[in-house]
């Protein structure tokens, strides 16, 4: 019979843990909390000093029940839920539930889920956190408050069914002022000037740009200032007033935290923040590997710190002195200067050993395990590697009073940038420096202009919504994908390829936060609040405090906008469809998988149907409309809305026009227009 029970969060944890401890110990999981505030009230007492009213949740009885025999029986009960202020306080919850005496409770936690990492635990378990605890508890209450409070309000002034959120209603606000930016911005024209210089005893013309004058950086704002400049250099020859060859280093990265973990997961494997942190999520409770049964591959992975263990250091270090050879060593001690709101709770996101490479495990896991498996232990094993050595050539050039620059950039030592690029570094073409002498004349051979505008700020993608999330410190690493699933899901804002952008429901959502609760929306106010909430942690501010200071004020706001705000109706979009069955014309309504077409009969006819969005180009075979569709496997195409009569699909975007050497139909390749006859190759510059 096992002696000692041992309880996780997740059942996925259980096995592997299992493993690691042999017969006398009983492995459980509690399926997350077991307690938390009832749903159908608010879940504190005003009267009674805001004291939290917790209930067991809905089907964790039985959970709950085999725990209680299980403890009954054990010698001593182990709480090894997650190392965060969350698992914290599922700790507690539990003790609570089980009635467990104060001496019965051991809590042990792990930042990776190995055999040395867990057994080391059960050698230094403690008692529960209670500062943990109630910063947990502080964030939970407060979070009730603004959910219970405000969306009362919504659901009143607009329709059932919405929600505001303290960290959810910050970030609305965000996405609503980009698009404000965006739509108040007016470009503004300016011009380049690249010129192509004969260079004497070189085959190769070295290509210059404009720079300005006097030493002073000048735009070239219309076309009247070019034809100055270019007029004033046409008469004139270019002088080499300057060489200059230096070395620059490009820092090896840090290991990833939570935010930059979903970052660049984003923009190099094209992942949502959801995505990321569920696989992630996998590999750290445990994969099956060939010959290794389960094992955790990656350590914790809800940190904002890049802090690792010195253990994982030292054997980063053999490995790629081992494998690389020494020169590929960093020598610098590599640690981030931490920020302000940082807890510094938990190491990087690493591997939990490095000598498991990606190549060895990849059979074992899924395409998407092995993606985001191999971006971590390249991210961790470059962090320990040498800065990347670039040689730079800068030539300056003088012509009829004017300065051009040419500047290039060669990798002259690959170091961390061996096995991980982040593809922001782009190569420059190298200047045929070794011919240059300073005070040479060269002679114009060419000349290129194009006009530009200057352009908006870009929308929001999941992955820059999160770090700007992060660098003004609202919310948490746990809590960015959820934040960002929720506003989604509400249909505040719309996702279209990997733009986010507001609705009209968002909009008018935004704006009754804007007017009745601006506290709540206002970014410093809520990243104050964090700051808040990590003093409760380090036990350095009661918790209750916060809530007596919050709730009164937040509670009077709620009650005048009840009573001066007038409620907004937000019709549904009416489409070009008409309903088979009453001939009513149909409504664009949101459902858990998107947009679809609803008979605004209802409930009198209840048609529904699946909805097309046309792309405004008529189909080149029958003339009707193309709409966006997907295959089986969720691949994009464009078909016409007259199938399976017309037959017609493209994997682009067909344009509208037509090619003017062929007759094809053009297709968008970029920011390129291209004939879709690969055999006449025709490419014209899109009008967009």
């Amino acid at each position: 019979m096992a002696k000692y029970l041992v309880i996780v969060e997740s059942p996925a944890k259980v096995n592997t843990i299992k493993k690691f401890l042999g017969a006398n110990y009983q492995v459980m999981a509690s399926n997350g909390h077991v307690r938390d505030l009832p749903k159908s009230q608010l879940g504190f007492d005003v009267e009674n000093d805001y004291e939290p009213k917790y209930i067991t949740i809905r089907g964790k009885g039985d959970i709950l029940a085999k725990l209680r025999k299980e403890a009954k029986k054990a010698e001593k009960i182990y709480l090894a839920t997650d190392p965060d202020r969350e698992g914290e306080a599922i700790s507690w919850h539990l003790s609570k539930a089980l009635k467990l005496e104060d001496d019965q409770i051991k809590r042990i936690t792990f930042n990776e889920i190995t055999k040395n990492a867990v057994k080391a635990s059960l050698k230094e378990p403690r008692a529960i956190n209670m500062n943990l605890v109630d910063a947990q508890q502080t964030r939970r209450i407060l979070d009730r408050m603004v959910g219970y409070e405000i969306s009362p309000v919504l659901w009143a002034k607009v329709k059932r069914g919405l929600s505001a959120g303290r960290v959810q209603s910050v970030a609305l606000r965000l996405i609503c002022d980009r698009e404000a930016a965006i739509e108040a911005f007016i470009p503004k024209e300016y011009w380049s000037l690249d010129v192509l210089l004969d260079v004497p005893g070189s085959k190769k013309p070295l290509k210059a740009q404009f720079y300005g004058k006097d030493s002073k950086k000048l735009t070239i704002e219309n076309e009247t200032q070019l034809n100055e400049i270019v007029k004033a250099v046409e008469s004139d020859k270019f002088v080499v007033k300057e060489l200059a060859h230096k070395e620059r280093k490009k820092k090896a990265p840090m290991p990833f935290t939570t935010s930059t973990l979903q970052q660049e997961a984003a923009n190099q494997l094209n992942f949502s923040t959801q995505k990321t942190m569920r696989i992630a999520q996998q590999l750290y409770e445990g994969v099956s590997i060939e010959g290794e049964g389960t094992i955790g591959l990656i350590t914790y992975l809800r940190t904002d710190s890049t802090r690792i263990a010195a253990e994982a250091d030292t054997a980063a270090r053999a490995y790629i002195e081992k494998t690389y050879g020494e020169k590929y060593l960093t020598q610098a001690k590599k640690e981030e200067a931490a920020k302000g709101h940082i807890q510094d709770a938990h190491e990087g996101i690493r591997p939990t050993d490095i000598t498991r490479e990606p190549v060895r495990v990849k059979e074992s896991l899924s395409r998407d395990q092995f993606r985001l498996y191999q971006l971590i232990w390249r991210r961790f094993t470059a962090s320990r590697m040498a800065d990347a050595v670039y040689m730079m050539n800068h030539v300056q050039l003088e012509s009829g009073g004017y300065e051009f620059s040419a500047v290039s950039s060669k990798l002259s030592f690959d170091g961390f940038m061996s096995i991980y690029n982040d593809g922001e570094e782009k190569a420059a073409s190298a200047p045929a420096v070794d011919h240059l002498s300073e005070g040479m004349e060269l002679s114009m051979s060419e000349k290129e202009t194009q006009q530009h505008f200057t352009q908006p700020p870009a929308h929001f993608t999941e992955a820059t919504l999160v770090r700007m999330l992060e660098e003004k410190g609202i919310g948490r690493p746990s809590t960015y994908a959820p934040t960002i699933t929720t506003i989604l899901a509400r249909h505040y804002i719309t996702k279209e390829k990997k733009n986010l952008y507001v609705t009209e429901l968002g909009q008018v959502v935004n704006n009754i936060m804007m007017k009745s609760f601006p506290i709540i929306v206002d970014a410093e106010f809520t990243a104050n609040m964090e700051s808040l909430l990590d003093m409760v942690g380090e036990g350095m501010v009661e918790w209750k405090s916060i809530v007596r200071n919050f709730y009164p004020d937040l509670h009077e706001a709620v009650e005048a906008a009840n009573r001066e705000l007038e409620s907004v109706k937000i019709e549904d979009q009416l489409s070009d469809e008409f309903c088979e069955l009453c001939g009513r014309q149909m409504v664009i309504k949101y459902g858990p998988h998107g947009k679809f077409l609803a008979c605004p009969g209802f409930p009198d006819c209840r048609n529904t149907k699946p909805y097309l969005e046309k792309i405004g180009v008529a189909c080149p075979k029958c003339g009707k409309d193309l709409v966006i569709r997907k295959t089986k496997k969720g691949r994009v195409y464009y078909g016409c809305e007259g199938a399976p009569d017309c037959d017609f699909m493209s994997w682009n975007r067909p344009t509208g026009h037509n090619c003017p050497k062929c007759g094809s139909y053009m297709i968008k390749k970029g920011n390129r227009e291209c004939c879709s006859d690969a055999a006449c190759g025709y490419i014209a510059k899109s009008e967009e």
